[in-house]
């Protein structure tokens, strides 16, 4: 453990979950190209991208399971495989059935690298390390997110659709024989992993539910990660470009941003989440709040935004990310250790199921509104934008309401175990007493 060894094993993971991010993010930044190259309006566009995660969500839990029994070399080469089989079926396809199939496979063999290459971190690595090499795999593997703002979309236009989508196949490639190759689930000599809980599934799972904690984490996912993949994997590239009318170099610059903010905002919150542990769900509220003010800011100014008024939007879209994180550390601070494989994956299902469901409402409304004629210039005019994307100020009203439920659960049985919550005027007032002293 901690070797130079640990190391190379660490790093080859987080390549891999890099290009998965890739892969992941791709599609979110050619949706207009999708658009012409399928002859499709936006709730098909979008089915695209809600198909993929409803793949990737449905699957965290088995694969939460799969990677205990079969180790994490497995599982993060069988994912580069089915990604490596979407992203060339994506770059020959010409009807929208064999391309929404790609993106399925690229859902996943997403849904099998997270899990798996954070699985890496305790066993190759000690209890004073495991913490920062865990966050060092997040923020690393956000960089894929960069990768296809810029080099992707470059290639792309330069040397067309088919060829764009075969390179990303190739790096999934890549991966498979570094993995193959470089990449052991555990130092030499490491006791076996438990195959076995000691609960039967049907129990883990109903035990990891029922625990309020657990819910507290999912609903923290749902409500603040939600609007960021959004705007990141589906519909913020085309309501910059075609909506606000900024060119695509301006666009990608945004994008290139977001990532920036995501990866900056990552350690401080971590810092912060880790000296108030009982102020996690006011953290994700406050920045679901500034997240309906900044689109309700956008969506409502007359004409076009202004260009400072959607950096300040994609800066607030980005903290989601690592706010986002939170909800994992509520599974893991509620749960037992044989639990919390299952409790993050039921976290991790929140903010995707919200992102799907939101994606799609957005296109539908798009086609909605043109089918009625009521944006009569074009499917992806900026007065059409405005009516879609404000269907996620309900999405985020509807998970902070069940936030807030959930909270008072967990505060209840926090209570019981004497541990009381101060509220934050008394927060307050003890910080300006220390102040005078």
């Amino acid at each position: 453990m901690n070797s130079w060894r640990a190391y190379v094993v660490w790093g080859i993971g987080v390549f891999g979950y890099l290009v998965a991010v890739l892969q992941r993010t791709s599609f979110g930044v050619v949706g207009l190209e999708a658009a012409e190259r399928f002859h499709v309006g936006g709730a098909v566009l979008s089915a695209f991208t809600v198909l993929q995660l409803v793949v990737y969500a449905s699957l965290q839990i088995p694969v939460g399971l799969l990677v205990d029994r079969f180790g994490s070399r497995i599982m993060v080469s069988a994912g580069a495989v089915f990604m490596a089989l979407g992203q060339l079926q994506i770059a020959v396809a010409e009807t929208t059935v064999t391309g929404i199939i790609g993106r399925m496979l690229v859902g996943m063999g997403d849904a099998m690298t997270f899990v798996s290459v954070l699985r890496l971190v305790p066993l190759w690595f000690d209890g004073r390390r495991a913490p920062l090499m865990s966050q060092l795999t997040g923020v690393i593997g956000q960089l894929g997110q960069l990768v296809s703002v810029i080099p992707f979309l470059a290639l792309l236009h330069a040397a067309g659709w088919s060829q764009a989508f075969m390179t990303l196949a190739a790096l999934s490639l890549v991966v498979i024989v570094l993995v193959l190759a470089l990449l052991r689930n555990a130092p030499a000599g490491a006791p076996a992993a438990q195959s076995e809980s000691p609960e039967g599934t049907r129990a883990l799972l109903a035990a990891a539910w029922r625990q309020p904690g657990t819910r507290l984490g999912m609903w923290s996912h749902f409500t603040v990660q939600f609007s960021g993949n959004v705007f990141a994997l589906m519909w913020g590239f085309p309501f910059m470009v075609a909506g606000q009318g900024f060119d695509s170099t301006v666009a990608a610059g945004l994008m290139s941003f977001f990532v920036a903010v995501a990866i900056l905002a990552g350690p401080p919150m971590g810092r912060f989440v880790a000296r108030h542990p009982l102020r996690r769900s006011t953290l994700v509220l406050g920045i679901s709040t500034l997240t309906a003010l900044a689109w309700t800011a956008v969506l409502v100014v007359p004409g076009r935004a202004p260009l400072w008024l959607m950096a300040v939007l994609v800066a607030v879209l980005a903290l989601g990310g690592p706010a986002s994180m939170i909800g994992f550390d509520f599974a893991r601070t509620f749960n037992p250790s044989h639990r919390l494989g299952t409790a993050t994956g039921i976290v991790n299902i929140g903010g995707f199921v919200a992102a799907l469901l939101t994606m799609f409402l957005v296109g539908y409304l798009l086609d909605l509104q043109h089918a009625l004629g009521l944006s009569p210039q074009g499917v992806y005019s900026l007065d059409a934008f405005r009516v879609a994307l404000a269907v996620q100020l309900l999405v985020l009203g509807a998970g902070a309401f069940a936030l807030v439920r959930v909270r008072r659960k967990v505060r209840r049985a926090l209570a019981a175990q004497n541990v009381r919550v101060p509220l934050l005027r008394e927060l307050w007032a003890d910080y300006r007493a220390r102040r005078r002293r």
